[in-house]
């Protein structure tokens, strides 16, 4: 085990939110599952071997431990709130969707700028934890507005999809660079593993792949519900209905 300040302070710190949030209201127990697994998964990504492989050796591994911050440990931990406080928390700007999102992808983009990368790297005590830490807080408000927001299921696919375009490019930009940009991954000692171009490839391939997954899957999910209201209140008409009432002649 590699335990890190993530996973004996962050993620206890998670778990006794999650157990006074609950205390606030009831919450069926899928949702406290998912809250369950949000902590477990942030715990799991810093007392893991993927601990020291992110902050000596590889990239793909300290990218993973973003998206477990940024998105997947976010909307589970969210998923969790009670309605009753999640309508206390309704009216905090940041969980705006014009305000959450800027905020969410200026976090992605600035922290993944090589000499700001890099930086937070060599100050593994200190800067690395405040990128971990903006991520986590990133990710509770690009979420907000999808699982919590009062928006109709239209908006809230339309929402997604943005964030899927908008945040796409880092990872595929990341696999298409002809050259390692990280010079800590560079110049890492390396004993087994793809090399830091390779490295580099599978990381943004990686990522892409998974913000296709995360974003388009819960985008289909909620543009199929956009649908199907439309379909039930009678402004979507079902296929092949449109016209079978007229005469034929």
């Amino acid at each position: 085990m590699h335990p890190s300040a993530e996973a004996i302070g962050l993620a206890p710190a998670l778990a006794v939110g999650l157990v006074l949030a609950t205390r606030v209201g009831g919450v069926s127990r899928p949702r406290l599952v998912a809250g369950t697994l949000g902590v477990l998964i942030v715990f799991a990504a810093f007392v893991t071997e993927l601990e020291p492989l992110a902050n000596h050796t590889f990239l793909w591994a300290h990218l993973l431990q973003n998206v477990v911050l940024a998105e997947w440990a976010p909307a589970l931990l969210l998923l969790a709130v009670p309605p009753q406080l999640a309508e206390r928390a309704a009216g905090f700007p940041l969980f705006r969707p014009f305000v959450a999102l800027p905020l969410w992808l200026a976090v992605y983009y600035t922290w993944h700028l090589p000499w700001i990368y890099d930086r937070a790297l060599g100050h593994p005590h200190s800067l690395l934890h405040v990128e971990h830490l903006s991520y986590l807080a990133a990710g509770l408000c690009v979420w907000w507005p999808v699982l919590h927001g009062k928006g109709s299921a239209g908006a809230k696919a339309a929402y997604l999809f943005a964030a899927f375009v908008l945040a796409s490019p880092l990872g595929l930009l990341l696999a298409l660079i002809p050259r390692a940009i990280y010079p800590f991954y560079a110049g890492a000692p390396r004993t087994w593993g793809p090399s830091p171009l390779a490295d580099q490839q599978v990381a943004g391939v990686t990522m892409a792949a998974e913000e296709a997954v995360v974003f388009f899957g819960a985008f289909a999910f909620y543009l199929l519900r956009f649908l199907a209201d439309e379909q039930a209140s009678g402004r979507l008409s079902p296929a092949g209905a449109s016209g079978s009432g007229r005469p034929r002649h």
